[in-house]
């Protein structure tokens, strides 16, 4: 059944109580006025009849019965009633309608009877010779204290009920207006007492949908006015509690947004309930879209799914290093039990760490040792046998002793070289921390010149041709030294790794947002599976080669932090046994 409104409640309420309360009071008020009218009119009938008694007189005049007839006639004309004389036999001795000889016996009337009992009589009934109801009142008639007949008016009940109808016609009327009006102010009474309530609907509906800014309107009733300030207060308490809420989620979202670390929340069910940005990079998945999914769905990674089994069942709080994506990224992980404000376990927290640059430098620190170690390991180890053989005799075989004089001074130079390299990097790194590598914007054909002109030597030594294509005017924002010998560090291994009489072209030009100088040789070119470490310390495509060549191992190191400081960056591409282009690209003017 459909809900209806509080006005139509109480306005067909109000207008049933009113039209039963109108109908009821119309009954009885029609009823009453109905007894009271046929009680005047027997009064009224009984006056006439105590009129008739007193023209009468006494025993002598009912003898001359045309006399008491026509007595009858004209005053029953007069009072428009119907008056009857009858003697106590039942004869009709004078009647006003009719013929009294012709009519019939009343000795059983009932009120012939009661007045010869000498009371008054009375009744309501059909009369056979008017041919309609009549009301009869019928008094004693005596003489001297003896009741020697009875004289009785009547009155058609028409008249009667003619009169009754035009009171209840105007009573319907009255009833009628009464009840508009009723309806009217009925109707007025449950808008005033419903509006309030809408207006206190709505403005919970409001509070509902989240408007708590809109307060409600205070009613003229107490009642009603003390239910909006309670709710109003309600509303104003609620919006403190939700905006205290919603600024401790955006403090929580805040910071789990900036967290670096990935932060999963999984209930009981297995289900994410929780996941930060970082969490969904690190897993490779939608923040959103994730939510409420089985956390086995989310979790590719096998050694990652069987951390959080683990963590799932575990009591105490567990940590583990979980290689993923086939070993290319390594998380810390930790795993702890997810409790709510009364400490019941819901769930498990889960915080991933990447961790993979940090074990990339730990590996390339322990390559570093090595590497440093191996490097130095050689001259080191072949310096102490030349001298442990000229100690034990070679000083006194001057060809040899000098022959072994000269390699060690070469063993010695080559140790030389490999400390100054890793001083060289070690400043840049410092001075890059330190911000002491100052950039100032200025023509660069100069720089590659100079850097051409000091690799002159060698290249001639080779037969290499070194070409310049720079434009005159070409700027960029550089530190002229480490510029200068970056270049001479990628121009040398150009010269050391390619054949002779062969070529090499230096290019500087600007490509869109930056400035790219391009060092192009002709030499054996690199494997593709050595391009990506190639600019890693002491990492060499052919050991034997390199040493050979007299590298330490150190060059493109250092031109890649050198590109670094000045806030660019070195690339390389080779195709084997047809080059390599070595390019650095800086900021431009």
């Amino acid at each position: 059944m459909g809900r209806k409104k509080l006005l139509w409640h109480l306005f067909p309420f109000f207008l049933l109580v009113t039209l039963v309360t109108l109908v009821a009071v119309s009954w009885y008020s029609a009823r009453s006025w109905r007894l009271f009218f046929l009680e005047q009119t027997a009064k009224d009938l009984e006056t006439r009849a105590h009129l008739v008694e007193g023209r009468i007189g006494g025993q002598a005049a009912l003898a001359n019965g045309p006399w008491v007839d026509k007595l009858c006639k004209d005053l029953g004309k007069i009072t428009a009633t119907r008056l009857t004389v009858i003697l106590p036999s039942g004869k009709v001795l004078g009647d006003t309608e009719e013929d009294p000889a012709k009519m019939d016996n009343h000795g059983d009337r009932p009120e012939f009877r009661q007045a010869i009992g000498g009371r008054v009589g009375m009744s309501t009934r059909f009369s056979y010779t008017m041919g309609h109801e009549q009301m009869y009142v019928a008094v004693p008639l005596k003489d001297q204290g003896r009741i020697i007949g009875v004289v009785r008016a009547s009155l058609a009940m028409t008249a009667i009920g003619q009169a009754l109808r035009v009171f209840y016609f105007k009573t319907i009327l009255g009833g009628l207006a009464i009840a508009l009006l009723v309806a009217l102010l009925s109707f007025f009474i449950s808008r005033r007492l419903s509006d309030p309530l809408e207006n206190l609907k709505r403005g919970a509906l409001r509070f509902a949908q989240g408007d708590l800014s809109r307060k409600l309107p205070i009613p003229q009733t107490d009642e009603l006015a003390s239910l909006a300030e309670v709710l109003n207060d309600m509303a104003a308490k609620l919006e403190d509690r939700i905006n205290a809420l919603i600024r401790q989620g955006q403090m929580q979202a805040a910071v789990l947004s900036s967290m670096i670390e990935g932060v999963l929340a999984i209930d009981a069910e297995q289900r994410l309930i929780a996941l930060n940005r970082a969490g969904a990079r690190l897993l490779g998945v939608d923040p959103q879209a994730s939510l409420d999914q089985n956390i086995q769905e989310v979790v590719q990674d096998s050694g990652l799914r069987w951390f959080i089994n683990r963590a799932l069942v575990a009591r105490d709080p567990i940590e583990e290093e979980v290689a993923i994506s086939e070993g290319q990224r390594v998380l810390q992980a930790h795993g702890t039990s997810l409790r709510d404000a009364s400490g019941t376990n819901i769930g498990v927290l889960i915080v991933l760490h990447d961790v993979t640059h940090l074990r990339q430098l730990e590996h390339l620190r322990r390559d570093f040792v090595a590497n440093v170690s191996h490097e130095l390991k050689t001259p080191i180890t072949s310096i102490k046998g030349f001298v442990e053989t000229l100690l034990t005799g070679a000083l006194k075989e001057p060809e040899n002793a000098e022959n072994f004089l000269r390699i060690i001074a070469k063993q010695v130079d080559r140790l030389n070289e490999i400390i100054d390299d890793l001083l060289s990097l070690s400043r840049l790194e410092q001075d890059a921390e330190r911000g002491r590598i100052f950039l100032t914007t200025q023509k660069i054909q100069g720089v590659l010149e100079t850097a051409i002109q000091v690799c002159g030597p060698k290249a001639q030594a080779k037969g290499i041709a070194v070409h310049l294509v720079c434009p005159g005017d070409l700027r960029a924002r550089v530190n002229a030294p480490l510029l200068e010998q970056a270049l001479v560090n990628l121009v040398d291994n150009a010269i050391k790794y390619s054949e002779a009489n062969r070529e090499i072209r230096v290019e500087a030009e600007r490509a869109g947002p930056e400035v790219v100088i391009r060092v192009k040789d002709q030499g054996s070119g690199i494997k593709p599976e050595h391009l990506p470490r190639l600019f890693e310390r002491f990492y060499r495509v052919d050991s034997g080669r390199s040493r050979a060549s007299g590298g330490t191992g150190l060059g493109l190191a250092i031109v890649k932090h050198i590109a670094q400081a000045h806030l660019g960056k070195v690339t390389v591409v080779s195709t084997p046994g047809q080059g390599s282009i070595f390019s650095l690209h800086l900021l431009p003017d």
